[in-house]
C-alpha cells in the first residue's frame, strides 16, 4: 500500500511540475520593469521568451515578438533549450508513468517491468526538473548583472540609461516546477524499489546429485564401550590350526652372552 501511494503521489506532484513547466515557458513575465524610482508612469514594460509587452495607463497592452533567432544573446538561447527540454522530458516521463501504474493492469505486465518503467520515468522527472531550475537560474542571473550595470551607469550620470528590469512571476512559477518534478522523480524512484519483486532479488540455487542414488539400510545399532575382548575368528571346515613346536617358546642365547 505505501508502495501504491508513493507511486500516485510521486506522479501527482511531478505533473504539477510539468504543468508549472510550461506555464512558465508560455507566461510573458519573466522580467518586469522596476517602478522603485519612478512609480508612476504611463508604460509599463515586460517581457518573455518568446515576446515583449508593453502595456500602457489606458490598459491597452501590445506584445511584439521576438522574430529573429540569431540576434538574441546565447544565453537567452540556452534558456530557451532548457526549458524546452525539460517540458519533453516532463511530457514523456508523464505517458511511461501511467502505464507504469501499479493500481493499473494492461495485459500480462510482470511487475519487473512496471519497475524499470516507474523508474525510467523518476529519472526523466528528475532530469526535468533540473533543466527547469537550471533555465530560471540562468536567467535570473542575467537579469541581477543587466540591473546593477544599469544602476552603476545611472548614477554616473549617464544619459539615454535603458531601463531596469527585475524578477517576474514567471521566474518564481518555473523555480517551484522544477522542485516539485524533482521532488515527484525522487518519489518515482523510491516507489521503484518497493515494486520489485522478492523472488527477483535472491534467487535460490537448486543442486541435483549427478550420481546414481544410493539408498543406505538402517538397523539396528549397538553401542560398544571400547572394552569388550576381540572377537575370534570363526574357523572354516579347511582351517587347520598350524602345530606348535616345543621350541616355540624357548628363548636362545646370543653371542653376546658368550663374550
Amino acid at each position: 500500500m505505501s508502495t501504491t501511494l508513493c507511486q500516485v503521489m510521486g506522479f501527482l506532484v511531478s505533473s504539477l511540475g510539468v504543468v508549472g513547466c510550461i506555464m512558465s515557458t508560455a507566461m510573458d513575465m519573466w522580467s518586469t520593469q522596476d517602478l522603485y524610482d519612478n512609480p508612476v508612469t504611463a508604460v509599463f514594460q515586460y517581457q518573455g521568451l518568446w515576446r515583449s509587452c508593453v502595456r500602457q495607463s489606458s490598459g491597452f497592452t501590445e506584445c511584439r515578438p521576438y522574430f529573429t533567432i540569431l540576434g538574441l544573446p546565447a544565453m537567452f538561447q540556452a534558456v530557451r533549450a532548457l526549458m524546452i527540454v525539460g517540458i519533453v522530458l516532463g511530457i514523456l516521463g508523464l505517458f511511461v508513468c501511467i502505464f507504469a501504474m501499479k493500481c493499473i493492469r494492461i495485459g500480462t505486465m510482470e511487475d519487473s517491468a512496471k519497475a524499470n518503467m516507474t523508474l525510467t520515468s523518476g529519472i526523466m522527472f528528475i532530469i526535468a526538473g533540473l533543466c527547469a531550475i537550471t533555465g530560471v537560474s540562468v536567467f535570473a542571473n542575467m537579469l541581477v548583472t543587466n540591473f546593477w550595470m544599469s544602476t552603476t551607469n545611472m548614477y554616473q550620470g549617464m544619459q539615454n540609461v535603458q531601463n531596469r528590469y527585475t524578477f517576474g512571476s514567471a521566474l518564481f512559477v518555473g523555480w517551484v516546477a522544477g522542485g516539485l518534478a524533482l521532488v515527484g522523480g525522487i518519489m518515482m524512484c523510491l516507489a521503484c524499489k518497493g515494486m520489485i519483486p522478492e523472488e527477483s532479488r535472491y534467487k535460490a540455487v537448486s543442486y541435483n546429485a549427478s550420481g546414481r542414488n544410493i539408498s543406505y539400510r538402517t538397523g539396528p545399532y549397538k553401542a560398544g564401550s571400547g572394552y569388550e575382548p576381540e572377537t575370534k575368528i570363526r574357523k572354516g571346515p579347511g582351517y587347520e590350526e598350524a602345530p606348535r613346536s616345543e621350541d616355540a617358546g624357548r628363548s636362545y642365547p646370543s653371542k653376546y652372552d658368550y663374550v
